[in-house]
């Protein structure tokens, strides 16, 4: 025999597990072999015997017979005691005395790939692996406590690399079947299996990079150099520095000074690992802004990638060849600049709104976008603002068209200049500065607005009525005008939500029709009523529950509601009034049940009362201060599930708006201060004197500011009971569960409640080319000219296909749409194409699924379309936090081989 190889335990037990059916009463085996450290005794199971199994090494004839001996001695007859002896004594010294004892009456030999097999459950082994003495080393070596997974009757080479790889990395994935490189990527990150990679022998990392390369390509071979150096955590940092040596703007110095961070490259296979590396980090992005659970681990994962990469940058002196980057943040922030630059520009009249237009466009495109979002909203109300501000607004003529008209579009300035208040949310100072200008010069037309309104409000005041509203609805109008019609199709819940603005209630809107709630408005626009005077709780809130011009507390409020529909009704419905105390439910139940059974009777019209606003502006908010969702409000998302479950239209209601705190310093110091808005004696700068039926207090007459930064009392989060139009407008919003319940002469609002401005890039005036004059033409040269033509003229414009339509005629498309099941017709993606196109590029979800005719499922039909249009991965079309749908038009020609004209 050779030399004696070295064994342990795992292989004895295959041993014994192989032979022991076979050993027919024999108490010892004798191997050839020695046996490395292990344990001494241990049990072994097959299917049909289980025994304990003693081991002895012993380097001679004499030591193998007298453990013989001892064991004898020690165990007698007992056959469930097996004496395993390793050996290197030839075969030939052995006396038929002693291998009569022995299974096999001879020295066994370790067939170390045989026992492989047997451990896999396998009858034959693919001749490779004997080939290769790293992989049996590590077969052996490696097999894990549950024994290694059964392959069939033949393992094969590659079945057992991706046991072992699952085994010594820990990292599953890595040993499936479908493995790519986006597998090995993830990989990288995991530092505990990266690791492990590097601390195995040479040769076994060898011939898992050679397998692994073969099996996934050649970027798995650069990466996996990487880890076996201790560098994985930089691979994909790497990969993304990588495009400055390779990308299309590649350049010698680029190329040198990424040498002096990766070395001993070749192009084809950087550049193979940069293709990599950014499909993967897409895949997280896209995975990041599912909202599922692993949406957070997949955001972390691309921003500790990036950061790290502009770290290398930083250090070979790289960020500048990456400044066109879509992954980096220099490169992101960067592009945030442009369009500060750009908006500062268009203001003081040094430039073209359009070049802001262009500048957002490219922020947009930028992949790090689509993980802030917050950055982005800011940016995108800027730009919407600054749109604002370079469009004409004349100023109101009457009350009724500066409430109108602050509903329809003032309110939207007002929400946006809320998101941009609060800045950057990364704190860029350069970002600060031109949100700064925006914001003064919004608040410096908002102030002109205003004095507008004040001014006709003094007169309106002294006259209107229901009799004479001035074509305004009245607050003690709402319950008339806005719910009673609803009775007549299915019975409203009423939510009032106290100091609701125009601004939250442009943003719950929004937020509320994207999940399946229908707007609707008995005319063709959103609707707002006018509050009593002065606008606080105590006198709106009353008014418009008893519809009556009325003050008073909560008990006025019940008995007025249940008086009005009494009386309205002739006794067919009755109206309940809940507040805060009522609305909780005891343990377990979030709503009461008295408030539920209300909801259940078809004849009961229900109001809430909600004060979290109200609450909001007197101490302040934790958290998000940009905006209102209505998972903030408290019992909102529990209400507006209950009015669907019962059918309920839901009307969304304020009693009076407020203003927001934006001012510094101390109250203003005045005289009958009996709010932080309105006071009694003489009106001073900025403020009016309002007199007439609608004043509540006061005896009819009180002093109210009109100027949103006058206060009266300690400062608070934002304020009401003044004359501003963010104070005096009352929002009225009616949600509808299904279109079925519209009112006869009802509209469905849709998505045109917005303004233009606030979706749309400002286009830019064409001026009309000078009319021709042309000479008068007899009858009878014109018959004859008629005569000549022919019956049908062809316009040669007609006869381009739109942008939409020659991207799905193209074979890029018939292609894509192959792998699309169900995918829709050509038509309806040519039009969506061409509706974002001429809508800047960017629309709401809503909107687009609506122009498709896939309203119900916005998000999924989506997901359709990027599948289809997003070749190679590339995002033509991306979602923006799962309410906007951006077209990226120079990718889309480019992908799909067509111009854009």
């Amino acid at each position: 025999m050779n030399t004696a190889p070295e064994v342990d335990r795992r292989m004895l037990e295959a041993l014994v597990e192989h032979w022991l059916p076979q050993a027919k009463g024999r108490r010892l085996l004798l191997v050839h072999g020695r046996y490395v450290d292990g344990d001494r005794e241990f049990g072994v199971t097959t299917k049909e015997h289980r025994c304990r199994v003693r081991v002895a090494d012993q380097r001679s004839l004499l030591g193998v017979l007298e453990a013989w001996q001892d064991h004898q001695r020690e165990y007698g007859a007992d056959a469930d005691t097996l004496l395993v002896v390793t050996t290197d004594v030839p075969d030939e010294q052995f006396g038929w005395d002693l291998l009569a004892y022995a299974v096999r009456g001879r020295v066994l030999s370790v067939d170390r790939v045989q026992i492989i097999a047997g451990r896999f459950g396998a009858r034959d082994i693919d001749p490779r692996i004997r080939q290769e003495p790293w992989l049996i080393d590590a077969l052996l070596d490696a097999e894990p406590a549950e024994g290694w997974p059964r392959t069939g009757s033949v393992l094969t080479r590659d079945r057992a690399i991706q046991a072992l790889i699952r085994v010594r990395l820990g990292h599953a994935a890595l040993g499936e079947d479908a493995m790519d490189i986006g597998t090995l990527l993830d990989f990288s990150l995991d530092t505990a299996a990266t690791t492990r990679f590097a601390a195995l022998p040479a040769a076994e990392r060898d011939g898992l990079a050679e397998w692994l390369t073969h099996a996934v390509g050649d970027a798995a071979g650069l990466l996996l150099r990487l880890a076996a150096e201790g560098r994985a955590a930089d691979a994909m940092p790497l990969g993304l520095v990588g495009t400055a040596a390779v990308g299309a703007n590649a350049s010698t110095a680029a190329a040198l000074a990424f040498g002096g961070l990766l070395g001993g490259v070749r192009p084809e296979q950087l550049g193979a690992f940069t293709e990599a590396v950014e499909g993967a980090l897409e895949r997280w992005i896209s995975q990041a802004e599912s909202g599922s659970r692993h949406s957070d681990s997949a955001r972390e994962k691309v921003l500790a990638v990036t950061r790290r990469a502009e770290e290398l940058a930083t250090q070979a002196g790289l960020t500048t060849y990456l400044a066109d980057n879509r992954f980096l943040p220099s490169a992101f922030t960067a592009r945030l600049h442009t369009v500060a630059t750009a908006l500062i520009a268009a203001l003081d009249g040094s430039g073209e709104l359009s070049a802001a237009e262009d500048a957002l466009s490219a922020v947009r495109a930028h992949h790090l976008a689509r993980l802030q979002s917050d950055r982005v909203r800011a940016v995108d109300m800027a730009m919407r603002l600054t749109r604002w501000l370079t469009l004409p607004v004349p100023e109101p003529t009457s009350v009724a068209e500066a409430i109108q008209r602050h509903n329809t579009e003032w309110a939207w300035v007002d929400r946006a200049l809320t998101t941009l208040w609060a800045g950057d949310p990364a704190g860029d100072p350069v970002l600060g500065q031109a949100y700064q200008v925006v914001c003064r010069a919004v608040r410096e037309r908002r102030t002109i607005l205003d004095e507008a309104f004040a001014k006709h409000l003094v007169n309106w005041t002294k006259h209107a009525s229901i009799d004479d509203p001035g074509g305004c609805l009245l607050i003690e109008q709402v319950l008339d005008r806005v719910a009673a019609p609803l009775v007549k199709q299915k019975v409203p819940l009423i939510v009032v939500l106290d100091g609701m603005s125009g601004a939250v209630a442009v943003e719950l809107a929004e937020q509320l029709t994207e999940r399946a709630w229908w707007e609707a408005a008995p005319e063709e626009n959103r609707i707002a009523a006018v509050s009593a005077i002065p606008s606080v709780t105590r006198a709106s809130r009353p008014s418009l529950l008893t519809g009556t011009l009325t003050t008073g507390d909560q008990t006025v409020e019940k008995d007025g509601f249940a008086a009005y529909w009494k009386r309205h009704s002739n006794g067919r419905h009755s109206g309940r009034l809940f507040h805060k105390a009522d609305i909780g439910g005891d343990a377990g139940h979030r709503l009461s049940d008295q408030l539920l059974e209300a909801m259940a009777d078809e004849s009961v019209v229900v109001a809430v009362v909600l004060n979290t606003i109200d609450a909001a502006l007197d101490h302040g908010r934790e958290g998000d201060r940009t905006g209102w969702q209505p998972r903030d409000i408290t019992y909102l998302p529990e209400l507006l599930d209950a009015a669907r479950n019962y059918g309920r239209p839901v009307i969304l209601v304020s009693d009076h708006g407020h203003v927001l705190d934006r001012a510094d310093g101390t109250p203003v110091p005045a005289e009958g201060v009996e709010s932080a808005r309105w006071r009694l004696g003489e009106p001073g700068t900025g403020e009016l004197m309002l007199s007439g039926p609608r004043v509540l207090f006061g005896e009819g007459s009180v002093v109210v500011p009109w100027r949103e930064d006058i206060r009266y009392t300690s400062r608070k989060a934002g304020y009401h009971g003044g004359a501003a139009l963010s104070e005096m407008a009352v929002p009225v919003l009616v949600l509808l569960p299904s279109p079925k319940i519209l009112p006869s002469g009802w509209e469905l609002l849709g998505d045109r409640v917005a303004p233009a401005w606030w979706h749309q890039r400002a286009e830019q005036p064409t001026p009309p080319a000078p009319a021709e004059r042309k000479p008068k033409a007899n009858r009878r040269a014109a018959k004859e000219r008629s005569d000549e033509m022919p019956l049908f003229t062809m316009d040669d414009s007609a006869e381009r296909p739109s942008l939409g339509q020659r991207v799905v005629a193209g074979e890029v498309y018939a292609g894509q749409r192959v792998f699309i099941p169900k995918a829709p017709d050509k038509k309806v993606v040519a039009a969506v194409i061409d509706a974002l196109v001429d809508s800047g590029n960017r629309l709401p979800l809503n909107t687009v699924a609506g122009i498709a005719g896939r309203a119900r499922r916005p998000e999924f039909f989506a997901t359709t379309l990027q599948r289809l249009l997003n070749v190679d991965g590339y995002p033509v079309l991306s979602v923006d936090g799962g309410r906007w749908l951006t077209l990226d038009v120079d990718t889309l020609c480019l992908q799909f081989g067509v111009t854009r004209d």
